[in-house]
């Protein structure tokens, strides 16, 4: 492999005799932009978690279970290995691959202070070097255009508290934590403090640049004069002053001596180490934004309820489009039923662009749980089988994100079977109540439990957390057995999304939108359910179920009909009363 020759004839300019390629950036985002995707570049593996290895005999590439089948599909195993992705294990391979006293490179721009730290111990000896400049970029020849757009801002209607309330409300936390300031590197926790945001990254609403929040709600903010939105100062109010981000050792030199949070996880090697260079006194803390941020007020939480309304509008009228087709013998490709689910959004004026790549798999393909059509060739709906639409929008008052599986033909009683299990999960943890201080991690089982009795199970996650107008994947908050320990709060998106995937057959997933609310009873909390769009009862074997989850069932269906059905054409309509009909108790 070309790549692979020119990247240990640059590795060996630099000395090193192993490079560690993450799947990130310098601002360790999950999306990144085009011009970033270096482990992609290297390895063609297209999935969006990732390491790549490479020493100077030999590569590897790193995954977790949700990209087990598509890296086999996308890398070529003659010139990489294919290995498990957790520290541990990566850094054995490395080990094993190279000499005790081995030179290991990696960009600390992108890798958190926490894994850099990790690795150098793991290590065991061998040297753990930063590189400086990027590697890869010296031997990408063809490296897309870096983008950098101005940002834009967000009116308090939409976010429901000003910059400078969030500034001073978080600014008593840091004085109630002993600190003088915080780190904030994650773009998406500066763009929620100052209420802007960008267009840098498709799909992902931030502007990307860094922030240092002082305890008097003060605020040095790091990003590129061209990129600030107009009449920005008007807006965020006092207290804001804009550097260029070649003035940050300048600026945290005038911090030295102070005690300054940051959170190892979330804040990237290079500039840990840059505040340590100017005497910052480092201390690592959760980012208090992060919790902040999670809990959404009551405008967000409203606007967040609307802009689901206008996303079902737009996915039940392509659900009854797929039902025309295939009852008129039509079977669309993949990348055509994607398109038309763009189309049917577009309608809306407010829609403004997919919360993420749309994952539209026909068949077998929906068995990879991070599908994507454009890699390969689309493949036509399959009679008789499944499939699997996962997809979402961005609104200005709200961020989607809703998987259905729909029958195609007459699906076995295999495939019937193993969705009525996975829909008794959801049911389950969508009806709970439970009391506050409960972690996502204590609800997990309860989405699994009907798989497990069948010793079936799943390997993603059971729900990640949901910005407003920010990203469709957002923490601390995670419903997931190795989830956050950080509790469910009162305002807090989190997804309910249990799936099955039978490989090289079919994949199922029942994924809707839930806000934690009050309990009825004090210390207590319940779901509601923000997503709107009926499950396919074609796929529901009705013996397994209960009488309460067939009532549940026709109470969320009843209540999809009454709040969709003036938001639709009257063929839409008309399909939306058939596919929400109760189903017999």
């Amino acid at each position: 492999m070309a790549v692979l020759s020119e990247l240990r004839n640059q590795m060996q300019q630099q000395g090193l005799d192993a490079l560690i390629v993450p799947r990130a950036d310098e601002f360790l985002g999950e999306y990144i932009p085009e011009s970033n995707e270096r482990m992609r570049f290297v390895s063609k593996f297209t999935g969006s978690a990732g390491l790549v290895i490479v020493t100077l005999t030999s590569a590897s590439v790193f995954v977790d279970g949700r990209y087990t089948v598509q890296v086999k599909r996308q890398v070529d195993t003659t010139d990489f290995e294919i290995g498990d992705l957790s520290d541990a294990q990566a850094m054995a391979w490395v080990e094993a691959n190279t000499d005790v006293e081995g030179k290991i490179g990696v960009d600390a721009k992108t890798v958190c202070q926490t894994q850099f730290e990790r690795w150098q111990r793991l290590l065991d000896g061998r040297e753990l070097l930063d590189t400086q400049k990027n590697a890869i970029d010296a031997v990408w020849s063809d490296r897309p255009e870096v983008v950098a757009r101005q940002g834009f801002r967000l009116a308090e209607r939409f976010t429901g508290e000003s910059s400078i309330s969030k500034r001073t409300r978080l600014g008593q936390t840091l004085q109630s934590m002993g600190l003088d300031g915080f780190w904030v590197f994650l773009p998406e926790s500066v763009s929620w403090l100052l209420n802007v945001r960008g267009s840098d990254i498709p799909q992902l609403p931030i502007l990307q640049s860094h922030a240092l929040l002082q305890a008097d709600g003060s605020v040095q903010w790091f990003i590129e004069s061209s990129r600030l939105p107009a009449d920005w100062q008007a807006h965020v109010g006092t207290g804001v002053t804009a550097h260029n981000p070649s003035e940050l050792e300048s600026v945290l030199a005038s911090c030295s001596g102070q005690n300054v949070g940051a959170d190892p996880l979330n804040t990237n090697a290079a500039s840990w180490q840059t505040m340590l260079a100017q005497g910052v006194n480092v201390i690592a803390k959760a980012c208090p934004i992060m919790a902040a941020k999670a809990a959404k007020n009551a405008v967000e939480v409203e606007g967040t309820r609307q802009a689901h309304k206008r996303d079902a509008a737009a996915k039940a009228a392509f659900l009854a489009w797929i039902d025309e087709s295939v009852a008129a013998g039509t079977f669309p490709d993949e990348a055509e039923l994607a398109d038309k689910l763009h189309e049917f959004r577009c309608q809306n004026p407010e829609f403004l662009e997919p919360s993420f790549s749309t994952i539209s798999a026909a068949g077998p393909n929906g068995a990879l749980c991070h599908y994507n059509h454009r890699n390969g060739v689309p493949g036509p709906l399959v009679n008789n089988s499944l499939y699997l639409v996962d997809s979402g929008g961005q609104y200005l008052d709200g961020t989607t994100d809703v998987t259905r599986t729909v029958a195609i033909g007459q699906p076995t009683p295999e495939m019937c079977r193993n969705f009525t299990l996975v829909l008794k999960g959801h049911i389950a943890l969508a009806r709970i109540r439970f009391p506050k201080g409960t972690s996502g991690m204590q609800l997990d089982s309860l989405a699994r439990q009907f798989l497990w009795q069948q010793e079936l199970d799943f390997e993603h996650g059971t729900g990640h957390g949901v910005g407003s107008y920010l990203s469709v994947h957002e923490g601390p908050q995670r419903i997931a057995k190795l989830g956050s320990p950080t509790p469910l709060e009162e305002g807090m998106i989190v997804s309910n999304e249990p799936g099955y995937y039978e490989e090289d057959q079919y994949g199922i997933r029942c994924e809707n939108l839930q806000v934690v609310v009050p309990g009825e009873r004090d210390g207590f909390y319940a779901f509601e359910t923000l997503t709107l769009l009926p499950f396919d009862c074609r796929l529901m074997v009705l013996d397994m179920l209960t009488v309460d989850e067939i009532s549940w069932i026709n109470q969320y269906h009843a209540r999809v009909n009454n709040e969709i059905s003036p938001l639709v054409d009257s063929a839409t309509r008309d399909w939306l009363q058939r596919a929400t009909a109760p189903l017999p108790l």
